[in-house]
């Protein structure tokens, strides 16, 4: 079964919103065969092309479309459907409209040859431009989605969801089984195992993707919203906020993060609003010890990514794949030009010959560099456990909160203890010399900003949750009033004092 394009726009637009964008398509200089071919595919799929362009409302906001017909040779792209193609996105681009593009082909246009196939580049061209100028691109893929249409416009989305059961893939099965004469393995090329290998964010239905593209577009907007406009959201109860306990010993601190019942991110996404979950690299990978969302603080849109402490376990912990995806969170942030919160929590990054081989100590390198000269304000949580080098990946930002127990540390004590003295027995001696607490952290500059437990978090998960969220919202407000252009500098300037001696 295919879905046709003015089905897809139907059920994903707001009824009878929709105004086509397109004019005839051209017509390039073809065999009287291919002609007849194209007459009989415009007969049968009832529009003149493979693609439908034009413009709707989605829940009352304006957006641009991009639908493919399979019903037109296969939904496959040749020369004009192209041209129609990139005419949508430069307009969509010279709008300033948000563009949803829902692709269902079996990829370039044979009978068009190598000049159907180099069509891709100009597509590919014309999306990066728009994403470039600051607006969102949404990918809904349906079935199937094959070829280079996949290896292009339809892998390039900010966000990318697609159709339950679609075939999606590059190399077409029948095209395999001619090339090697066997069949391809099956299973692969459907969008469950895409989605369970980090490809793309999620397998739904069109009205489910609806209501998914409505709070991403919402969140990409950039649009801050007064916190009695946001559905869901309860500000938090302010306390009398206590002293933060000198007496608690950094080793008191370690142990109060390794509790069970802490709270994680998970629990401060439950307080935020117009969640949108997010899934993997895009690049075949996908980690779940950590986090990825578009999500608003108390009306503050933003990029969330972090550690997930549920999904850490033993030897299970954060490996170079997690570090990519930190890096797609970045990339958001900046294409979108919306604030990073990043979350910290974690007993530190896989130590595996699989995490050495695929590149785990560049990839944390890559991840400083980045967040160093981000261009978009940035909130770092200290919520838990900050171990090592996955740690410090996600720390550099313009604000850093922590928790009251949470700690920062180039090991796990028991690491520091069993290279100092050769074995564990000073983990807590250790703890105490290096200066990890939240408090250390704070005199030496690392740390702004400190939220208390009282008397700790796994004791109050809801109450400290919504102080935590409270306060990365007040930060992300007092961030915004900066001018853009000062916060890289701000940032580098920051970095550089920090152990520095006057």
């Amino acid at each position: 079964m295919h879905m046709s394009a003015d089905d897809l726009i139907a059920q994903l637009l707001d009824p009878d919103s929709f105004q086509s964008w397109d004019r005839p398509a051209i017509e390039p200089a073809v065999s009287p065969g291919y002609r007849q071919e194209l007459v009989a595919a415009a007969r049968r799929a009832g529009t003149d092309e493979s693609v439908l362009t034009g413009e709707g409302l989605l829940r009352g906001r304006r957006v641009a479309v991009i639908a493919c017909e399979f019903a037109f040779l296969a939904g496959s792209i040749g020369v004009a459907a192209a041209e129609r193609i990139v005419s949508a996105v430069e307009r969509a681009t010279e709008l300033g409209l948000p563009l949803i593009a829902s692709p269902t082909s079996g990829g370039t246009r044979m009978q068009e040859g190598t000049v159907a196939f180099v069509q891709m580049v100009k597509i590919a061209g014309a999306v990066t431009v728009h994403k470039a100028a600051g607006h969102p691109y949404l990918v809904y893929l349906r079935n199937p989605t094959m070829g280079g249409v996949f290896a292009s416009w339809g892998s390039l989305g900010h966000i990318t969801f697609a159709e339950p059961g679609a075939l999606i893939g590059f190399l077409g099965p029948r095209v395999y089984e001619a090339l090697y004469g066997k069949p391809f393995p099956p299973g692969v090329q459907t969008a469950e195992n895409l989605y369970r290998n980090g490809v793309i964010d999620g397998v739904v239905t069109v009205e489910v993707f609806r209501r998914i593209a409505h709070r991403a577009l919402s969140v990409a907007s950039g649009v801050v919203l007064p916190v009695s406009a946001e559905p869901g959201w309860a500000a938090p109860v302010r306390k009398p906020t206590a002293a933060t306990n000198p007496s608690a010993t950094a080793w008191d601190s370690v142990l109060s993060t390794r509790r069970p019942g802490r709270p994680g991110i998970r629990d401060l996404l439950r307080h935020v609003t117009q969640r949108v979950p997010l899934s993997g690299t895009g690049q075949g990978e996908s980690d779940r010890t950590v986090v990825l969302a578009l999500a608003r603080f108390g009306g503050q849109p933003c990029v969330v990514f972090g550690h997930d402490r549920s999904g850490q376990e033993g030897e299970h912990t954060m490996g170079p794949a997690a570090l990519r995806e930190a890096r797609r969170a970045m990339a958001l942030a900046r294409e979108l030009r919306l604030p990073l919160v990043l979350v910290i929590d974690t007993v530190g990054a896989a130590l595996s010959k699989e995490a050495e081989e695929r590149g785990l100590a560049p990839e944390i390198a890559r991840c400083l560099a980045d967040l160093v000269t981000l261009d978009t304000p940035t909130v770092s949580i200290l919520l838990g456990q900050g171990t090592g080098g996955g740690a410090l990946a996600l720390l550099p930002a313009d604000r850093v909160l922590a928790a009251e127990h949470g700690w920062l540390a180039p090991l796990p004590p028991e690491g520091a203890s069993a290279i100092v003295f050769r074995d564990t027995t000073h983990a807590a001696e250790l703890a105490a010399a290096q200066g990890i607490r939240a408090v250390d952290l704070q005199a030496d500059g690392v740390v702004d900003r400190i939220v208390d437990e009282h008397p700790d978090a796994a004791d109050e998960p809801v109450a400290f949750a919504r102080r935590m969220v409270l306060a990365v919202t007040e930060e992300l407000a007092a961030l915004r009033a900066q001018p853009t252009a000062d916060l890289r500098a701000l940032r580098q300037a920051r970095y550089r004092r920090i152990g520095a001696v006057h």
